[in-house]
């Protein structure tokens, strides 16, 4: 070639050089792309979402950068290619000038494709979809990249525990009744595939007669069965100890119900109680018991219609002996004392003597009813000295008021003083608000109530014993009879008023003497009934005041008239 041709070539070269071309024909640099003969900047930002989402695409000269939106970032922070990004539950491999992603274990592409490209996610691959994919007798749950096998009930793996489906376990049936007593005393245990069931005994039976399993709560009975409770002598219940006590057992079962349940009386039946031992006897099988009543639910009874009925009794007699001014008198005056004192007592006793939540509310009931029972039972010994003063001090019936009331309310006061000052504690018990029972604090109660009945009886005494030779004195042809009658009359007024009832009271200690209970709640419910008898029914000035009361009210005045009146005179000067 000669030397013009050289210097051709030279030049075409030298252009190729000047617009950035290379030579001889070679392959595009990255970010370029062959227009024709010539290598052009590739423009990458001109597809939709090539730096993926929430990122802008910028181009550059022979590359790009993408940049996150406002709010958003890369991890390091920095300006990133889209060949760099790896969503989740994907792997992710770079290669020049491209990448490729494929799923995780567990995940397919959303796009159905092998691989996924830069508008596909890896979504989780539900293998339970597939029928029996865990096997036979076993359950497959899905779980985010994976799964789990879980055998059907009465199947298990030799392991025991849950397994994937490739891993060569398989449910195979368990032999419930390998184990001994599986199905509880008087059964037998017989397998079945993938269950079991149970058969009693020869002689004993379900409740419903047929087979049952033994998670079914079912057993296997004798008709009748006998239940034999051992009592305990001293039981812990929410922190207080109950003695054993005599009272009233019943044989019960828990009947559950929707809801709620209860304790039910049906086809239990008490065969023998004893100090130690209860004996029932029941049908069926449940959840027993024996309750036992701490309170005799007659007694309790008697209790509050008894002082309802005395105190609506002393309600008339306290209207009696302080609004009829013809009959009072000294003795009257302490039968409206006596009266106040009983209702007040009664009425407390009523509303609190079962408040024993409230422990100083319990403790000042228990002082309250201390006082007002000692009041009453002073008023009594009052009556009792002013009938000694009547009969033996020459009929003498004046006391003055101070010393009444010194004696009937300033005793009782200076005796609960004296006891709440020397064990406070003593007021309210767990129970009742009543004086607690132990360390004999009891007795400052039934101590000056021994002493009061003493009293009483010695002027009691006294009194029929002058009464008699008065009498007899008096009157010396006095018919028999009516001299019994007098003195009957006399005594059982005595005996009723000045608190001979109290006398029960205190036997009550010992379990033993429900008799004596009944005996004690009996006269002290009638206690008003029989003041109101005693003094106001029986007491002839009381009943004619009553009578003109009751005309009063009842019966309208009669009317005369002047012409009437005027005749009756005439007639009456004529005869």
């Amino acid at each position: 070639m000669n030397g013009r041709g050289h210097l051709m070539i030279l030049a075409l070269c030298l252009a190729w050089l000047t617009a950035d071309v290379p030579c001889l024909a070679e392959p595009c640099k990255s970010g370029y792309q062959r227009v024709g003969k010539v290598c052009k900047d590739h423009d990458e930002c001109s597809e939709d979402g090539f730096c993926g989402e929430n990122a802008n695409c910028t181009n550059t000269e022979g590359s790009y950068n993408c940049t996150c939106h406002k709010g958003f970032r890369t991890q390091i922070g920095v300006h990133f290619k889209a060949d760099s990004v790896e969503s989740r539950n994907t792997k992710c491999v770079n290669v020049i000038g491209s990448y490729k992603c494929t799923c995780d274990d567990g995940f397919e592409p959303s796009t159905g494709a092998e691989r996924i490209g830069h508008e596909g996610i890896c979504e989780d691959f539900n293998e339970c979809r597939e029928d029996g994919f865990c096997g036979e007798n076993a359950n497959c749950t899905n779980t985010e990249g994976s799964h789990y096998c879980t055998c059907h009930k009465g199947f298990r793996t030799k392991n025991g525990v849950n397994f994937k489906a490739d891993s060569g376990e398989m449910c195979l049936d368990y032999n419930e009744c390998s184990e001994d007593g599986f199905c509880g005393e008087n059964a037998n245990c017989t397998n079945t595939e993938g269950s079991h069931y149970c058969t009693c005994h020869k002689g004993f039976r379900t409740k419903n007669g047929v087979n049952f399993k033994a998670d079914s709560g079912e057993m296997c009975l004798g008709i009748p069965l006998l239940i034999i409770f051992k009592h305990l002598i001293h039981c812990k219940l929410e922190f207080v100890v109950f003695q054993a006590v005599k009272g009233n057992y019943t044989c019960v079962y828990w009947e559950a119900k929707v809801g709620n349940g209860s304790w039910s009386e049906r086809d239990c039946v008490l065969v023998q109680s004893n100090a130690t031992h209860t004996m029932c006897s029941c049908k069926h099988l449940s959840s027993f018991a024996v309750l036992m009543s701490l309170y005799d639910i007659k007694l309790k009874l008697i209790t509050w219609v008894g002082l309802s009925l005395s105190m609506l009794c002393l309600f008339f007699c306290i209207l009696t002996f302080s609004l009829i001014r013809s009959i009072q008198s000294t003795r009257n005056t302490i039968h409206l004392h006596l009266c106040i004192s009983l209702f007040i007592a009664h009425f407390i006793f009523l509303v609190g003597i079962s408040a024993t939540d409230n422990k100083t509310g319990c403790a000042v009931v228990a002082g309250l009813l201390q006082f007002f029972y000692l009041a009453a039972l002073c008023w009594m010994c009052m009556e009792g000295v002013h009938l000694f003063r009547m009969v033996v001090l020459v009929f003498n019936n004046t006391i003055k008021r101070l010393y009444m009331m010194s004696g009937g309310y300033g005793i009782p006061a200076l005796i609960v003083a004296i006891s709440a000052l020397s064990n406070a504690k003593g007021y309210g018990t767990e129970r009742v608000c009543w004086l607690n029972l132990e360390d004999g604090f009891i007795w400052s109660f039934f101590g000056p109530v021994c002493i009061i009945i003493m009293v009483n009886v010695f002027f009691f005494l006294i009194t029929v014993w002058k009464l008699a030779q008065k009498f007899s004195s008096l009157n010396p042809d006095l018919d028999k009879l009516r001299k019994i009658k007098a003195f009957t009359i006399t005594a059982v007024a005595q005996l009723c008023v000045l608190g001979i009832m109290w006398i029960f009271g205190c036997f009550q200690f010992d379990d033993n003497t429900l008799a004596m209970s009944y005996l004690f709640t009996i006269f002290s419910s009638l206690q008003g009934a029989l003041v109101f008898l005693m003094h106001c029914l029986l007491s002839k000035q009381v009943r004619e005041e009553y009578v003109k009361i009751i005309e009063r009210v009842c019966v309208p005045k009669k009317k005369y008239s002047e012409f009437s009146s005027n005749q009756s005179s005439n007639s009456k000067s004529q005869v």
